[in-house]
C-alpha cells in the first residue's frame, strides 16, 4: 500500500505534469500562430503603407517651410534606411552600403528570425524623417495611425515587436551617419554677403530675404564626387549695352513674360514650387506654403510607380533612387550658385527697363545661375526613366491639392523640359541658366544611375527584353 507521502508525492508529480503539458501546448500555440499564420503578408505588402508614409513626410516639409536644398535631404536619408531594409527581402537587390558616400556596417537582420519588413521599412523611414524636421508631433501622430493599421493585418505581436525594433536599429545607423555630413556646421557658417558689385546677386521683392543656403556646396555628396564635379559653363557676361548678349537675355525674359499665352502661364505656375510665397495688402501680410521643387518630383515617383504598378520593394527603390539623384542635383547647382552669384531678371529689369515691371512668379530668394529646377528635374527625370523604362507616359496630378490642375507627360524627360522653361514663363531665369542647368542636371542624373547600383537589372532593361 501506498502511504501517505507516496500519495502526496504522486498528486505534487501529476499537477507537475500537467503545468508541464500545458505550458508545453501553450508555447506550441503561440510559435504555431508566428510560423503558420501568414495571411497578414500579403496585406502588409501593399507599397500604400510606404506612399503613405512619404506624403507625411512631404506634408511635414510644407508646413515646416523647409528650404529646397534641405528638404532634398530630408527626403533622401529617411528613404535610404527604408531601402537597405527591404533590399535584404530579395537577393536581386542590393544594399547601397559600400556605394553612399560613408554608409557602412548597415545592420542587418537576424535571418533565422520572422520579420514584417515593410514594417520595419516604414518604421526606420518614420524614424529617421521625424529626426530631420520640426513637427515631430505631425509624424508621431501618424506612426501611431499606420501601426495599429499594420496591427490589425493580424500580424503576431512577436513579429510586430521584433520588425519595430530592427526599423530603429537601421534608423539610428542612417541618422548617425546623416549626422556627418557637415549640415550641423553649416547652421554656424557665415549668411550671404551682398555687395554693390554690377551683375551679382541681390535680395528681391517683396520680402528682400537673404540669400538661402550659401554653403549648401559644403554638405557630403551622396553619389557625385563632390558638388564641384560638375560646374558648367560660365554665365554670360554682365552687360547692359544694348548690342550685348547678356541685355538681349534681359530682354528676352522681359517680353516672354509681357506676352504669355493661357498655356505657358499655366506651366509656369504649375512649376513654381516656391515652398513660401508671400503676399501683401497694405500692411497685411500671409504666407502660400506648398511643396519643393524636389517634393514635385517626388510626388511624380509616387503618382509613377502606382501606374507602374510597382511592388513594395520596387516602390521603395524608385524613392530612393530618386531622392539620391535630387539631393545631389542640389548640391552641385547651389555651389555654382553661390559661384558665379548672377544678378535676377528682376532687379536688372527693375533697375534698368521697367521699374514697375513683375515677374509672374515670385523670385526665389538666391543667385541666378543656374537654373534648380532645370537641374534637379533633369537628374530626376533620368533616374526615373531608368528605373520605369522611357516613354512612360502619365498624368501629373501632383499640384491639385494646391489648386491647379494636372498635366499629362509622354515621358518623365518631357515633364523635366517643360519644368525648365517654365522658369523663363515665370520671369526669373534667363535662357543660359536653363539650358546649362539641364546639361548639369543630366551629368548628374547620369552619375548617380551608372555609379549607384540597386539591381544588375531594372525594369527598364526587363520591359526592352520582352518587347
Amino acid at each position: 500500500m501506498l502511504n501517505d507521502m507516496d500519495l502526496f508525492q504522486n498528486k505534487f508529480h501529476s499537477k507537475q505534469s500537467i503545468k508541464l503539458l500545458a505550458f508545453g501546448i501553450l508555447v506550441m500555440f503561440f510559435w504555431g500562430c508566428e510560423s503558420n499564420n501568414t495571411d497578414y503578408i500579403a496585406k502588409t505588402e501593399n507599397p500604400a503603407f510606404f506612399h503613405r508614409s512619404m506624403k507625411r513626410l512631404t506634408d511635414v516639409i510644407v508646413h515646416d517651410i523647409f528650404s529646397p536644398p534641405v528638404a532634398s535631404r530630408i527626403y533622401a536619408y529617411p528613404s535610404i534606411a527604408a531601402y537597405e531594409i527591404m533590399v535584404q527581402t530579395n537577393p536581386a537587390y542590393k544594399s547601397m552600403q559600400g556605394q553612399l558616400s560613408d554608409l557602412q556596417n548597415v545592420p542587418q537582420a537576424d535571418k533565422e528570425a520572422t520579420y514584417c519588413f515593410p514594417l520595419a521599412a516604414v518604421h526606420a523611414f518614420l524614424v529617421t524623417g521625424k529626426s530631420l524636421v520640426f513637427s515631430e508631433d505631425k509624424i508621431e501622430a501618424f506612426q501611431e495611425e499606420i501601426y495599429q493599421e499594420f496591427k490589425d493585418t493580424g500580424i503576431p505581436t512577436s513579429v510586430f515587436d521584433r520588425s519595430i525594433s530592427y526599423g530603429e536599429a537601421v534608423a539610428k545607423h542612417v541618422i548617425d551617419w546623416a549626422a556627418k555630413d557637415n549640415y550641423k556646421q553649416t547652421r554656424t557658417f557665415p549668411k550671404f554677403t551682398v555687395t554693390d558689385e554690377l551683375g551679382r546677386w541681390k535680395p528681391t521683392p517683396p520680402d528682400y530675404m537673404e540669400g538661402i543656403e550659401p554653403s549648401w556646396n559644403k554638405i557630403r555628396p551622396f553619389i557625385i564626387d563632390s558638388a564641384t564635379q560638375f560646374i558648367p559653363i560660365r554665365p554670360t557676361k554682365f552687360d547692359m549695352d544694348k548690342n550685348s548678349q547678356f541685355y538681349k537675355e534681359v530682354m528676352e525674359v522681359y517680353e516672354t513674360v509681357n506676352q504669355l499665352d493661357e498655356e505657358q502661364t499655366e506651366i509656369a505656375k504649375f512649376w513654381d514650387c516656391n515652398p513660401y510665397v508671400s503676399t501683401h495688402k497694405g500692411h497685411a501680410m500671409f504666407a502660400i506654403k506648398k511643396i519643393t521643387p524636389g517634393g514635385h518630383w517626388i510626388g511624380i515617383t509616387s503618382i509613377a510607380t502606382q501606374k507602374a504598378k510597382a511592388d513594395f520593394v520596387k516602390t521603395v527603390e524608385t524613392y530612393a533612387v530618386v531622392s539620391v539623384s535630387l539631393a545631389d542635383a542640389f548640391i552641385s547647382c547651389w555651389d555654382e550658385k553661390y559661384r558665379s552669384n548672377l544678378i535676377r531678371p528682376e532687379t536688372v529689369i527693375n533697375q534698368h527697363i521697367d521699374e514697375d515691371w513683375l515677374p509672374l512668379l515670385q523670385t526665389p530668394p538666391f543667385p541666378e545661375y543656374t537654373s534648380g529646377h532645370s537641374v534637379i528635374s533633369s537628374a530626376a527625370a533620368i533616374a526615373l526613366t531608368d528605373l520605369l523604362g522611357d516613354n512612360f507616359s502619365y498624368t501629373d496630378s501632383t499640384e491639385v491639392e494646391y489648386g491647379l490642375p494636372p498635366r499629362k507627360y509622354n515621358s518623365f524627360i518631357e515633364a523635366s523640359k517643360e519644368a525648365a522653361i517654365s522658369r523663363l514663363y515665370g520671369g526669373i531665369h534667363y535662357m543660359p541658366a536653363i539650358n546649362n542647368g539641364v546639361e548639369q542636371g543630366k551629368k548628374v542624373g547620369n552619375y548617380v544611375i551608372n555609379n549607384l547600383t540597386t539591381q544588375e537589372q531594372n525594369l527598364a532593361e526587363k520591359i526592352e527584353e520582352g518587347k
